[in-house]
């Protein structure tokens, strides 16, 4: 069986990106920094603030990232960066970020897969709201393979 896959406008293909929040002794500054995506880090005078512009220090990376034809890195697990920084007064933060607008423009593609396979897909799509059509559902198990790939 052949099928048709768009990667919609309206998908969204989402990373989780753990931020360490660290107040810095003697000074009223608050530093964040995203170990999954070097050099992107900011200060600031709180936490809310410094939240809200690390968000649009990632947005800045990734869109230079994606002008050099770079991949968009995904991130790693907080149980994982705890264990390579051994610095325990860190605060761990998730930043949750639409990578769509970093991913380059949509084409359709024509992808042969066994029936079996589509209705297991058509299914996982069902239930799982976050897909939201097939193409959404492979794009993602495409960007969760390349990205083992990469950390090899």
């Amino acid at each position: 069986m052949i099928i048709t896959c768009l990667l919609l406008n309206n998908e969204v293909m989402e990373v989780k990106y753990p931020v360490a929040i660290k107040q810095q002794i003697g000074e009223n500054k608050v530093t964040v920094t995203v170990p999954d995506l070097p050099g992107c880090q900011e200060v600031a005078d709180s936490i809310d603030v410094a939240l809200v512009r690390i968000n649009e220090a990632i947005a800045s990376h990734l869109t230079i990232l994606a002008e050099y034809g770079e991949n968009i890195p995904s991130g790693q697990s907080i149980d994982t960066h705890i264990q390579q920084s051994h610095d325990r007064s860190i605060i761990w933060a998730i930043i949750d970020l639409d990578i769509t607008p970093y991913l380059g423009r949509s084409h359709k593609i024509n992808v042969t897969l066994p029936e079996l396979l589509i209705k297991q897909i058509d299914e996982q799509v069902s239930k799982q709201p976050t897909y939201k059509t097939r193409s959404g559902f492979i794009a993602k198990a495409c960007l969760s393979e390349l990205a083992k790939s990469v950390k090899k």
